[in-house]
């Protein structure tokens, strides 16, 4: 068949299957390369060629005794079919790329979630809309690269912390307003309930999380009447506002509940614990963008609050 006989209607394109032939056999000059290159045999390449010449109704490809040229004709096809592929190529990347889950996973302390972050958290997802936060709650020190996490938050000694620190950690015992009225001086606390963490290791002692203050006022000796021990240290916070005792207050992670009115700290001043709130950065995270948004959004807070 002469290919001005079957040329298709003008305006028409032909089948992308057929460009994306001719572009490979144009490129490499070569009907047999560009097969191998497609996983298609020889005799196919040839024949999707002949197809599309006979669509265009011109010839694309002058065929002499082992070698392969374009046509004038071929040559303004090859020009106008490799741009457009590269245009489709630029495109699908972008498109699959903000289809693409955007999540950023942090891991922190129960407490730092549930008295700090969590909180705040609509702040950051309500500019982030796209953005989905998974925390992990847990005393556990989980691998940042083994489980897929950009954030960590950790909660150490300065001398030991990794990574830029949020914030520097004060204690102060804080109990709710009904309880502040027993309470003129540090020597009246043995009186009242201990509410404190209990801590797997046996090490740690019942008022491990008061020592930081106890040492600052010279109570290492203090007993109280009875000691209410909790697994996670968001249920002791709970159960001083509940009125059932005082608790140290780690600040600022406690600082809106101070604000609110619903603890108070009937005994002044806290005292610095020596230990901070770190951000430490995955090496998977140097390539979330979300992640280092979330990492700045984290700092931006801290800083907020400590101006208020």
């Amino acid at each position: 068949m002469h290919p001005e006989n079957a040329k298709a209607s003008a305006g028409e394109l032909p089948p992308l299957e057929l460009l994306r032939t001719f572009e490979a056999a144009a490129r490499r000059l070569s009907f047999t390369l560009a097969a191998g290159e497609l996983h298609l045999t020889q005799s196919a390449v040839s024949r999707q060629i002949q197809q599309l010449e006979a669509s265009l109704g011109v010839l694309l490809f002058e065929r002499r005794h082992r070698a392969l040229s374009l046509t004038e004709a071929g040559g303004v096809m090859q020009r106008a079919v490799t741009d457009s592929l590269e245009r489709l190529r630029d495109a699908t990347a972008r498109v699959r790329a903000n289809s693409a889950p955007r999540q950023v996973a942090i891991t922190t302390t129960p407490g730092f979630a549930s008295l700090w972050l969590i909180p705040k958290l609509a702040r950051f997802t309500g500019t982030h809309p796209q953005v989905d936060v998974r925390v992990s709650a847990t005393l556990d020190l989980l691998d940042l690269e083994s489980s897929r996490i950009d954030i960590a938050v950790r909660f150490a000694p300065i001398s030991r912390g990794v990574g830029p620190a949020l914030f520097e950690e004060s204690v102060v015992p804080l109990c709710a307003p009904k309880l502040a009225e027993a309470l003129h001086a540090p020597s009246d606390l043995s009186g009242l309930t201990l509410l404190t963490v209990d801590y797997a290791d046996p090490g740690e002692t019942a008022t491990t999380d008061w020592e930081p203050w106890l040492r600052v006022m010279g109570l290492a000796d203090l007993r109280m009447k009875s000691t209410l021990r909790f697994t996670h240290y968001a249920d002791a916070v709970a159960a001083a506002v509940a009125g059932q005792g005082v608790v140290i207050g780690r600040m600022p992670l406690l600082r809106e509940l101070v604000r609110d009115g619903r603890l108070v700290a009937p005994l002044g001043e806290g005292a610095m614990s020596r230990r901070a709130y770190f951000v430490e950065m995955s090496q998977r995270a140097a390539g979330n963008r979300d992640a280092q948004d979330f990492a700045q959004w984290l700092r931006d807070e801290a800083e907020a609050a400590q101006r208020t």
